[in-house]
């Protein structure tokens, strides 16, 4: 049956995701509108096709036993020169998303894998792009800031194409879905959002 190259992530909700995914476009991230704007829970991972059964059903396991959890962007970061990434910083909800990826890369699981670097959740705005507009991404949003409550997290594929799109949600202790498409993404219609949310900039 072949490889599929899988994902997992939190979605940032409207209009956050989309205003925050044309900036990046704006910055001269070509790859902007394949990536739905989210925090990584699950790196891009290449399994076997075959798995798919068993990799739904341990997302499903982790998301049941999960709870909704507040979330909190503010301001910008860089992992330069280590690596040629801007990102907005999650200040608020870092505890919950460190261990939910945890679960979803459980040793004993379908999905466990070494990581490249330190787990550290984060939301890219820029990505190999040149270092002057790395530095305008970096300046731009330094005061952006945003909230909202975690209800879930969903399943994403890698298309040929390299635009990611999502194949299933998967909301916290299985009621209904929290983890809203994107306005102008690859992914599914939009649903509605768990919580309330609220946006800052100044």
């Amino acid at each position: 049956m072949g490889t599929v190259t899988l994902g997992v992530s939190i979605a940032v909700p409207e209009p956050y995701g989309s205003s925050l995914q044309e900036l990046r476009a704006g910055f001269g991230d070509a790859a902007a509108h394949g990536i739905p704007t989210h925090v990584t829970l699950l790196p891009p991972t290449e399994v076997a096709a075959e798995r798919l059964p068993e990799i739904r059903a341990h997302l499903a396991e982790v998301a049941a036993a999960g709870r909704p959890f507040p979330m909190r962007l503010a301001g910008t970061g860089t992992f330069r020169p280590l690596s040629p990434v801007v990102f907005v910083q999650v200040v608020e909800g870092g505890t919950g998303c460190t261990r939910l990826q945890g679960r979803v890369r459980d040793e004993q699981g379908p999905l466990s894998r070494e990581l490249a670097f330190p787990y550290h959740p984060h939301v890219t705005v820029a990505h190999g792009i040149s270092e002057e507009a790395m530095d305008l991404a970096f300046s731009t949003l330094a005061d952006y800031a945003a909230e909202w409550t975690c209800g879930g997290f969903a399943l994403y594929e890698q298309g040929s194409d390299g635009v990611w799109r999502k194949l299933r949600e998967y909301p916290f202790g299985g009621g209904a879905p929290g983890v809203p498409a994107q306005l102008g993404s690859a992914t599914d219609s939009p649903a509605a959002a768990a919580g309330e949310a609220t946006v800052r900039r100044s």
